[in-house]
């Protein structure tokens, strides 16, 4: 399989095979050409972490236009602060989603952000609709939308164009934190970022077909930018959309073993929180297919390391954990993983292949063994 998903509202995963990966991508990407997106149009998705996304993305890639995405608990005026700025062709909406056994009707909200981009430049010419929470779900909120599986019969049996295209050409839009003003926007080119990206996967996760990648993540982090590239190396993705403690801190690793996960990545929050709860993942499910564990959006702190070795790694295994760094402006890593040297409690492995990285003090100068500033001292793919 390609990609295996589930939400939290939903008791099966949904299995899509690389066949059928390829059929919706053709089919959504005529689609989208029917709506007259052309090579440089926006295409956003205000979207779960759902297969539907992944989709539209390629899709979009196909026909040369260029993807950005937020998650449906961003607010209208988080949406706004980015898409405004970027006058979308088309824009990926869903009914709704589930979290913490709460289930939230996106479709007002989409109508409100709808509703404020048609007062400037910015209209979307296309809304498409998603029936994530509801398969029943109606567009009667968003008349100017088409349900997504109507949108695919627009374009069905027509395959995805893969001709060959410039390693520069502009594939996402990322979007900085906004902690300083509005999200500044970050263009980056197609070839970089998967060139970048399946050298982490293949060299640094050691990533291969019979790999299945699971990343806890939602569509305004980077890390499902990352995920998604995990096709690229021939392994199976898993998507989880939903609260990550609810019913109980063990879901994930529940779901995980259902899943057949060999690689498990997620936050140091995350891990740091399941030991305040006192969780203990390899009783509570099979972890054994368990290989690798990835850590990123803080430090990884120093019982994180061990609580990882005596809570989640199954007796039996040998597993393994990498802390990895990097940021939303390379859609990457400039340290992490290194497969081939020991794991040291409260450090990363080392820096990403091809990446100058120093540490640099206050008077500019690289120093070791001292507290500085992150730098990186050459360009990358």
């Amino acid at each position: 399989p390609a990609i295996r998903a589930r939400g939290e509202h939903q008791t099966q995963w949904r299995t899509i095979t690389r066949r059928e990966l390829h059929e919706m991508v053709g089919a959504a990407a005529e689609a989208m050409r029917q709506a007259g997106v052309v090579e440089g149009d926006r295409v956003v998705g205000y979207l779960p972490n759902i297969p539907e996304t992944i989709v539209a993305m390629l899709a979009a890639s196909t026909l040369g236009a260029i993807w950005s995405s937020c998650s449906p608990d961003f607010g209208v005026r988080g949406v706004l602060d980015r898409f405004e700025r970027l006058d979308p062709k088309l824009l990926v909406c869903c009914d709704g989603y589930a979290y913490g056994g709460k289930r939230i009707d996106c479709r007002p909200r989409t109508a409100e952000i709808l509703e404020a981009l048609a007062k400037t430049t910015a209209t979307a010419s296309q809304v498409v609709m998603v029936p994530f929470l509801d398969p029943d779900a109606t567009t009667e909120v968003l008349p100017e939308a088409v349900r997504w599986d109507d949108f695919l019969k627009q374009g069905e049996g027509v395959p995805p164009d893969l001709t060959p295209a410039p390693f520069d050409r502009p594939h996402y839009i990322m979007f900085s934190s906004g902690t300083t003003g509005l999200p500044k926007c970050i263009v980056q080119s197609a070839g970089g970022v998967l060139l970048n990206q399946l050298k982490e996967h293949v060299l640094h996760c050691s990533l291969t077909p019979e790999d299945n990648l699971f990343y806890f993540t939602t569509c305004g982090w980077m890390m499902w930018n990352w995920l998604v590239a995990g096709l690229g190396a021939g392994a199976c993705i898993t998507l989880y959309d939903g609260n990550p403690m609810f019913p109980d801190p063990n879901v994930l690793w529940r779901w995980a073993e259902k899943a057949g996960v060999t690689v498990f990545g997620t936050s140091a929050k995350y891990l740091a929180a399941l030991e305040q709860m006192d969780a203990v993942p390899n009783t509570a499910a099979d972890t054994s297919k368990i290989r690798l564990i990835l850590s990123t959006g803080s430090p990884l702190i120093d019982e994180s390391f061990d609580y990882c070795y005596d809570k989640i790694r199954h007796p039996a295994s040998e597993m393994s954990l990498a802390s990895i760094s990097g940021g939303t402006d390379l859609n990457g890593c400039f340290v992490g993983g290194v497969p081939w040297r020991p794991v040291v409690r409260g450090e990363i492995q080392g820096p990403g292949l091809g990446m100058a990285v120093q540490v640099y003090d206050p008077d500019g100068q690289a120093v070791l063994n001292e507290m500085g500033e992150l730098v990186c001292e050459q360009a990358f793919p």
